[in-house]
């Protein structure tokens, strides 16, 4: 026993460094089992799975910039005198924010460069998750059992648009100081609490000496904290579940077809990282963002020409720019509904995003697992809902930059503002019909495609004179992915009476599941797929070219 643990040792010490260093670290972490059933796990490849790697690269750019700025960066109010290279604003008094975020601009070597690449990798982030979340929903990939790491990355978008616009507030300059007193007017028209936390968001009346120090802490420790969490948890649940797959030959919810983690897939991810941070820095070295020095220092009784949010608070601001100005009076105070309503609006909005997935699972009463994605015209209400959300969306944008549309195009004000608001409910609702018209059209040619093949552009002429073109038979891998996709049936209540009579009683959800499901899945909602029967007859020579 001792000889063979003498001479286990004897050939430990012969061993390169690295393999030694290698024993030790698994021998304490379990390194190398985790590593075996995990680094040749299959990922599909397909290009809609890089838009979440866009974000992953993108929120790794964020911090690794965001770590840099936070050496140069003073979260303070307190006022000093610019000293520094920018000769116009030279001798005027500003805050130590804005100070040193010109110091970091003019003074600080690569200091614009990475503050634009810092700004412009938030915008490609959020940019990233709301095109990753579309591909998602569009697709069906929330389903069961996908639902939590739907929330998760619900979560990360949301928390994405309010660390971009703390950090955004941060220079304390004359543009995010509009968009902050904005925000603190929206705050103030909460009834009863609306003060209070105005209060403690800038420790006093607007705009207070804390804010930028609150925010900071904000930025740069609670909502990244989360957010990486939330990275880490989604990332945990991507390599627990199967990855999701388009339909084809092959390809089942039992199995992933694509390319292993070790070595391929960790080679495309490296390169497309570094492909992300090349255009990243690309457009940040050619194109100015959020110039601070044109703008100059915040003062409360200015306010900046065409004051606009990034684009992901478009939405919100949107809201609240187009509605009308109501207000009412009760027992001695104000109500301001021009700004409640939309307030209360947006977080309605995001609720109803995050509970989709439990919605359609409960109008479908589908429990099952689901690891094959549905093409979007094959689900369409799905699509039209997301469609008209999509639309929805940008015509509060529209109205978020109402005044800009005007200046740019040289129309009114008040008719963009009254375009919007009709818009808001008509615009979705046309898009809905459009969309969910668009999908069972394509469904109709994917079902003749499948029963007549594909159109092969041969003209022929048949005995008697009659011209036809000939249609070529598809392959079994084509007409397995236009037939792979289910067709539920809708819910239906049943008879309410029995075969003796009786009353049966129901209930409010069991009436709202069932016209629920009939829209996503009744008459006209849904072109039925050819059967097997239909195929052959057509196939055999029976009205087939």
């Amino acid at each position: 026993m001792s000889t063979a643990t003498t001479s286990d040792s004897r050939s430990r010490e012969k061993a390169p460094a690295g393999e030694r260093v290698a024993d030790w670290a698994d021998g304490r972490l379990g390194i190398y089992s985790l590593a075996k059933s995990n680094m040749r796990k299959i990922f599909p490849d397909h290009w809609s799975f890089m838009l979440g790697e866009v974000c992953l690269y993108s929120f790794i750019i964020i911090i690794l910039t965001g770590v840099y700025l936070t050496l140069f960066f003073h979260p303070s109010m307190n006022e000093v005198t610019y000293n520094g290279s920018y000769v116009p604003l030279q001798g005027q008094l500003m805050s130590e924010a804005f100070n040193s975020t010109m110091h970091i601009s003019f003074d600080v070597r690569g200091g614009l460069l990475i503050r634009q690449i810092h700004h412009w990798s938030a915008l490609v982030f959020l940019a990233g998750m709301f095109a990753h979340m579309m591909r998602v929903f569009f697709t069906g990939a929330f389903r069961k059992p996908r639902e939590i790491n739907w929330l998760f990355g619900f979560l990360l978008f949301v928390l994405g648009m309010f660390t971009g616009f703390t950090g955004y507030s941060l220079p304390d300059d004359l543009l995010s100081g509009t968009g902050v007193r904005f925000m603190e007017g929206a705050v103030l028209s909460v009834p009863i609490v609306g003060t209070y936390l105005s209060f403690f968001l800038f420790g006093g009346q607007f705009p207070g000496g804390d804010f930028v120090a609150r925010f900071y802490s904000v930025h740069v420790l609670l909502l990244p904290g989360i957010m990486l969490g939330l990275v880490v948890g989604h990332l945990i649940l991507v390599f627990y579940h199967k990855h999701t797959q388009y339909a084809g030959p092959g390809k089942t919810n039992n199995n992933v077809v694509g390319m292993p983690l070790l070595p391929v897939y960790m080679a495309k991810a490296g390169g497309f990282f570094f492909l992300v941070f090349g255009v990243i820095a690309a457009i940040a070295a050619i194109a100015q963002i959020n110039p601070i020095w044109a703008m100059g220092p915040y003062r409360p009784d200015q306010v900046s020409t065409g004051a606009q949010p990034d684009w992901y608070m478009g939405f919100s601001e949107g809201l609240i720019r187009t509605m009308p100005g109501w207000e009412i009076n009760l027992w001695g105070h104000t109500l301001v509904l021009g700004v409640f309503i939309p307030l209360m609006i947006f977080p309605l909005v995001l609720v109803a995003i995050a509970i989709y997935p439990f919605v359609e699972s409960w109008v479908t009463g589908d429990k099952r697992e689901h690891h094959i994605l549905d093409r979007p015209r094959n689900a369409p209400t799905r699509t039209a809902v997301g469609a008209a959300w999509i639309s929805w969306y940008f015509v509060m944008l529209i109205g978020g930059g109402n005044d800009l549309w005007a200046t740019h195009f040289h129309m009114s004000i008040n008719s963009i503002t009254w375009f919007v608001r009709i818009a808001f409910f008509v615009v979705p609702l046309l898009v809905f019909v459009a969309t969910k018209r668009i999908c069972l059209g394509l469904q109709r040619r994917d079902r003749d495609t499948v029963l007549h093949g594909r159109e092969s552009g041969i003209i022929k002429r048949l005995p008697h004179g009659e011209f036809i073109e000939v249609h070529e038979p598809l392959s079994q891998d084509s007409l397995h992915t236009l037939t792979a996709h289910e067709q539920y049936k809708p819910a239906e209540i049943g008879p309410t009476v029995d075969e003796n009579g009786v009353e049966r009683k129901v209930g409010g959800t069991q009436r709202l599941r069932a016209k629920l499901s009939k829209g996503y899945y009744g008459e006209n909602n849904q072109i039925p797929k050819p059967t097997v029967e239909e195929y052959k007859e057509i196939t055999s020579g029976h009205g087939h070219h």
